[in-house]
């Protein structure tokens, strides 16, 4: 499907069935180039084994939504191709209430820590051995909302694995690194922590080690950044409207407000967001920057370094 408008009626018919559609804008800046970068990718090592893309993005971004997409357009390139969200690897119930236990955030789930990493490591073994993919799946209405594992997703031929969350790709600083960086005054952070947040930092960042192994698994990651950090909440909040609109379920404001904290203030962006487009030294490690405006339009699409 070389035709741009033949894509363009692929993907307002994918729209049609959206409660919230991505922007079109998104087709161009990240669909495609996403797509197009797996084929030539799968093109030139014919036989290889299958690849594993990590897409970051913040809380609200629409990466789900973004993902059902890629599977929906992902056949017109010769893809088999399928989308997981890393949250569908969440522990237990009752271990993630252990590994939390006491959090500033008062959550349940989202923290570095709260996925079993070594489940979705063997899960990854097993489908780049030849066997086919299967997943955990996660269900965020049991619990009460707090949500549990509810069995397995299996995927009989796949290709490509695009593995998003919010924090895929994002590296530990060891405990060194984190204590002269915590030491600075309060007016250098980009955004306040409280002093329980920043008490915590260390333990993320201990808990974001386990995740090394798996982001090393990874043959690629694009990244999806909001203009400014403060619009993950208002996305979020928006899509909880749509939900409570649509299905008359949806959370409270405050529980909203819990979870896109936690990802803010567990993993502050400056320290692991942004370092990601650039890398340590200035050795880029994403391959794709996606910059999204207060409406989740795509506003500048390109090479990491550049972005």
């Amino acid at each position: 499907m070389a035709d741009p408008l033949a894509w363009e009626r692929e993907w307002r018919q994918c729209l049609g069935s959206e409660q919230v559609p991505p922007h079109p804008s998104l087709l161009w800046g990240l669909t495609l180039p996403l797509l197009s970068w797996c084929a030539s990718t799968l093109a030139s090592a014919p036989g290889t084994r299958p690849l594993l893309i990590g897409l970051n993005g913040p809380v609200g971004a629409g990466k789900t939504t973004l993902g059902r997409q890629l599977e929906r357009l992902a056949p017109g390139r010769g893809l088999r191709l399928a989308v997981a969200s890393i949250d569908d690897a969440y522990l237990p119930w009752e271990q993630r209430l252990e590994r939390l236990a006491g959090n500033p955030f008062g959550v349940s789930r989202v923290p570095p820590g709260s996925h079993d990493v070594a489940l979705l490591l063997e899960c990854l073994r097993r489908w780049r051995s030849g066997e086919p993919l299967q997943l955990p799946r996660f269900d965020k209405r049991l619990r009460g909302g707090e949500g549990d594992r509810a069995g397995w997703r299996r995927y009989e031929a796949v290709d490509v694995l695009v593995l998003e969350g919010w924090l895929v790709g994002c590296r530990a600083l060891g405990e060194t690194v984190l204590s002269r960086l915590i030491a600075r005054p309060a007016s250098a952070w980009a955004s306040s922590l409280s002093a329980a947040e920043l008490a915590w930092l260390p333990h993320w960042d201990r808990e974001l080690q386990a995740y090394q192994a798996l982001w090393e698994q990874l043959d690629g990651l694009w990244l999806l950044r909001p203009s400014r950090w403060s619009l993950p909440l208002r996305w979020r909040l928006q899509a909880e409207a749509h939900q409570r609109r649509s299905t008359g379920q949806a959370l409270q404001a405050a529980e909203v407000a819990a979870i896109v904290r936690a990802s803010l203030a567990s993993l502050p962006p400056e320290l692991y967001q942004e370092v990601l487009a650039t890398g340590p030294g200035g050795a880029f490690s994403a391959d794709a920057l996606i910059r999204l405006d207060g409406r989740r339009r795509c506003v500048w699409s390109g090479p990491a370094d550049e972005g």
